[in-house]
């Protein structure tokens, strides 16, 4: 396969694929059905366009294949009064290489659809990252480090309930809008997070779905730039993008963001994410997602951590705990109490029970105490609460840090 193929392919998928999957579930009518044909048309390229060479439209090609074969597929397996309009249908738009672009409505009704609040919140991330980001199954899998055959099962699943139910894709109206638009920011923010903080596996970073979720999120940014949340999302995922070089030395070890070398962080990233941040804010819409990409500039604009403006980071969190009176969001505060007003500030807080009991099993909460009390020179407890972490963790990279840690203090 000549590099020139190979490189327009993945262009499409990184670039197109929306788009294209919008317009075929538009002509179709049925995911399954456009995902299968858009898949068999992209392998198709793989090999016609090494003898055929490139064609000038990449994307309007795999289109028109995917079109046929799903013409030809209809043909042999529909019967009765759907196939026929169906038919009718495609045959009408014809078989040139024409890509006819959908308006925004046609993509946006993807990411609703796929987002649908009946299906599981795992549905909803695996048809996100197959339908609109143009993943196969085996790469999800890989992604969330299960077997292809499971999410493949999960794909089966989730696309049965959405024709078992006859679960619509369509732009929601008035409040169930921004409900449901929601729902699309939460599933990109997960998949952002298993990236960036993967939860198992030997890697803290998982780059492959941390890049997936920003594209996706550069997509929907483009389709609603008035939506603050939504602009505010692209800049919290490319502010903590930007710190990615720096999260791990060459030995492949954890470092912590006060022990970062700053100089690694990626202005333009930062740059990119404080305009969307400032955009969004003159929108006049607060929500959590401003709250949390302002967190993380903050942590963007100063020089160490020394110079962070911790007290400012502090009221954020409380402001962010009205939206989401969680008790992650509650420890966060805390840690940036005891970065603000000392360790056993922060400490004080953590041992309260709306934080200590329902994060008992989340190793976060005692890795952050072991840290503390390392900190004020108390091992004994630094000892106990790393212990306990690394009894809870699953990522081998957070393992490896947390075992370094207990030996210092050992």
């Amino acid at each position: 396969m000549t590099p020139g193929v190979d490189q327009t392919i993945a262009r499409v998928v990184r670039d197109e694929w929306p788009q294209l999957m919008a317009t075929l579930y538009r002509d179709l009518g049925d995911l399954d059905a456009a995902q299968d044909a858009a898949q068999e048309a992209a392998e198709i390229a793989l090999t016609r366009w090494l003898d055929d060479g490139i064609p000038d439209r990449p994307g309007a090609w795999i289109t028109t294949v995917a079109r046929r074969r799903a013409l030809d597929k209809i043909r042999r397996e529909r019967v009765g009064r759907e196939k026929t309009e169906l038919i009718a249908r495609l045959e009408r738009i014809g078989t040139e290489h024409q890509l006819v672009i959908p308006d925004v409505d046609d993509q946006l009704q993807l990411f609703f659809g796929c987002c649908h609040p009946a299906l599981s919140v795992e549905a909803q991330m695996a048809l996100t990252l197959r339908s609109v980001g143009g993943l196969t199954t085996a790469e999800i899998a890989s992604g969330f480090l299960v077997s292809e055959t499971t999410m493949a099962q999960r794909l089966v699943r989730a696309k049965r309930k959405i024709a078992g139910a006859t679960i619509p894709f369509r732009i929601p109206e008035g409040g169930e809008l921004l409900d449901r638009l929601s729902v699309v920011h939460h599933v990109l923010y997960l998949v952002f997070n298993e990236g960036a903080y993967a939860s198992s596996g030997a890697d803290l970073i998982r780059l492959d779905l941390s890049a997936d979720a920003i594209r996706l999120a550069r997509v929907l940014a483009g389709l609603m730039p008035d939506d603050p949340e939504t602009l505010a999302l692209l800049a919290l995922f490319l502010f903590i993008e930007s710190r990615r070089n720096a999260r791990i030395d060459g030995h492949g070890a954890i470092v912590l963001m006060a022990d970062q070398d700053r100089s690694r962080w990626h202005q333009p990233l930062i740059d990119e994410g404080t305009t969307l941040i400032d955009r969004a804010v003159r929108l006049d819409r607060p929500g959590p997602y401003q709250i949390e990409a302002a967190i993380n500039s903050l942590h963007a604009e100063a020089a160490s951590t020394a110079d962070t403006d911790w007290a400012q980071i502090t009221l954020l969190y409380e402001s962010l705990a009205v939206h989401r009176p969680t008790p992650i969001v509650a420890l966060n505060h805390a840690v940036a109490v005891a970065m603000s007003d000392g360790p056993q500030a922060g400490l004080d807080l953590m041992e309260h029970p709306a934080i200590a009991e329902p994060l008992d099993s989340y190793h976060y909460l005692h890795s952050a105490r072991g840290e503390l009390h390392r900190r004020l020179g108390d091992r004994r407890a630094a000892v106990e609460h790393y212990d306990r972490a690394l009894a809870l963790v699953t990522n081998e990279a957070e393992e490896r840090f947390l075992r370094e840690r207990l030996r210092e203090v050992s």
